[in-house]
């Protein structure tokens, strides 16, 4: 186990949610992989906690579906499955059509600012080999669409299904020519917000959110 996370203590919250919130991060951000098993023992040593709250921590990550009992061999992060995928990127679509169209309308010259310099520095991370940075980045040009909404409701149900995209983006981010599209694509759907044009900031996030889709499913079957 050489993923690079630690546990971040709260003391609001009880140990055993502080364990599964650091665990749930570190497998929807590929730290901790589809397939690794996860030890009480190891994990306990390396967070710096006893087994109980790691113990916990798994039980409640099993009820998520983010981790699974295999007899004989205990806890292992649950693959990706193809069905996962599907489910999540069809929400998504919704809500990121919803979102640009909304964004569309309102967002204001600064937002429309500050997500040209976000297009920028991710094309600048596509040029690093630093997936977990590039996968950030993607985030945050995102996340100003979102905000330009001006729909704090829109935005807290799409921070919910943003969080399962965690596993994903990694994925289609392995994929040389997927980054390339991709920088691409949030420069035209950059365009078309400032342009005002609402069908064509619409299809350009849709046809971006199905391309995502199309590199994932490829880059799961080549493994």
């Amino acid at each position: 186990m050489t993923s690079d996370f630690h546990v971040d203590m709260n003391e609001y919250l009880p140990l055993r949610d502080v364990v599964f919130n650091t665990l749930r991060q570190a497998i929807l951000r590929g730290e901790l992989k589809p397939g690794e098993r996860l030890m009480e023992i190891a994990l306990s040593n390396r967070l710096g906690v006893s087994r109980t709250p790691v113990r916990e921590a798994i039980r409640m990550l099993e009820l998520e579906g983010l981790v699974i009992m295999i007899p004989r061999k205990g806890a292992q992060v649950a693959q990706i499955t193809e069905q996962d995928l599907n489910d999540v990127l069809e929400v998504r679509l919704g809500l990121e059509e919803l979102a640009v169209r909304f964004a569309c309308e309102r967002i204001t010259d600064e937002e429309l600012k500050r997500l040209g310099l976000a297009v920028r520095e991710f094309e600048q991370k596509i040029r690093e080999n630093d997936l977990s940075a590039q996968a950030e980045a993607d985030v945050k040009f995102h996340e100003i669409i979102y905000a330009a909404t001006h729909n704090q409701r829109l935005v807290q149900i799409i921070n919910n299904i943003r969080e399962q995209m965690y596993r994903y983006r990694i994925e289609y981010l392995k994929d040389t020519e997927s980054r390339k599209k991709l920088v691409k694509e949030h420069y035209e759907i950059w365009d078309a917000l400032k342009r005002r044009d609402t069908n064509r900031a619409v299809e350009q996030m849709c046809a971006h959110i199905r391309n995502q889709q199309e590199a994932i499913h490829k880059s799961l079957k080549s493994e």
